[in-house]
């Protein structure tokens, strides 16, 4: 890529795209890490799960922390908040004073949420800690940092303060779009798992709330088979490779799956009806007696 810059930028965004699907494989292998799935040894994914975090932008144990509160959580709406997409329920949403729906609305807008939103993430959130992290999560975050400085140092040592940026800013850029929209997809889907603390069940947020995206095979190397989501979320320890074995191997695996086509139509679900029980837009108002939405 850096070679490239002599000839066309546009050939360096043009070898960016093969280079962003190879971050987001290296992104798996950090996630399986996270997991203490991807290495029969816990030390070795530790070790290699903080240095896939460093070239992912992701500190390491700060993120399998905020990963591990999603994977308990995941579909109960007692407990939002960390680690994932926020999500307000219809009824939520009515009560908020305007400015704050008008800040929700802006959030979930697509080019919003898979752009500056997507990239925030990455780019910005990622280098704070926040309140209630051990010390070992907040370290990591100092450290991933360091590394981060110290890695752009050296680049721009070589090949110019310029021409990292240029390199790095529209992988990073598009790497966290396709991230953000595999976590979107997987959980913000027709059909998908909502429910109060009381009735949330583990088997059934990994089986309805986790969806089933099918992709072509070569999207489904790039992504790890993260598209088997709802059998990583019942079996968190199965590594990446495994994931596709597991449920050709399985019936009970054997759930809806969710194309790449029908998946776009998650763009424009933007709240939980409770009482429908499904995904709505905003296109909802109060009925004029009895409460409830229509």
């Amino acid at each position: 890529m850096w070679r490239s810059l002599e000839l066309s930028y546009w050939l360096t965004l043009a070898l960016a795209i093969p280079t962003v699907g190879f971050l987001v494989r290296i992104f798996i292998i950090f996630h399986d890490c996270g997991h203490g799935s991807f290495f029969a040894s816990q030390k070795h994914n530790h070790l290699w799960g903080i240095l896939t975090g460093v070239l992912t932008f992701t500190p390491y144990y700060r993120w399998r922390h905020d990963h591990a509160i999603h994977h308990a959580c995941a579909g109960n709406l007692d407990r939002r908040g960390v680690g994932d997409v926020k999500t307000l329920t219809a009824h939520e949403y009515l009560e908020l004073p305007a400015w704050r729906k008008l800040a929700y609305r802006i959030m979930r807008q697509p080019l919003v949420m898979f752009t500056i939103g997507a990239a925030g993430v990455f780019l910005v959130a990622h280098r704070f800690g926040r309140k209630g992290l051990s010390k070992r999560e907040r370290d990591s975050v100092v450290w991933t940092n360091l590394a981060l400085a110290g890695i752009a140092a050296l680049m721009s040592a070589l090949i110019g303060f310029k021409a990292y940026v240029l390199i790095q800013l529209p992988v990073m850029m598009l790497a966290a779009t396709t991230g953000v929209w595999l976590f979107y997809v997987q959980h913000n889907f027709e059909g998908t798992y909502w429910v109060r603390r009381e009735q949330w069940d583990f088997v059934q947020a990994g089986l309805k709330g986790s969806s089933y995206y099918k992709l072509p095979k070569l999207l489904q190397w790039f992504t790890g088979n993260i598209g088997f989501h709802h059998i990583h979320h019942l079996g968190p320890r199965i590594p990446n490779y495994l994931l596709e074995k597991c449920h050709k191997e399985n019936p009970v695996f054997q759930v809806p799956s969710l194309s790449f086509g029908r998946s776009l139509k998650s763009l424009l679900y933007r709240l939980w009806d409770e009482d429908a029980q499904r995904m709505v837009g905003f296109r909802i108002r109060r009925r004029k007696a009895f409460g409830g939405l229509r």
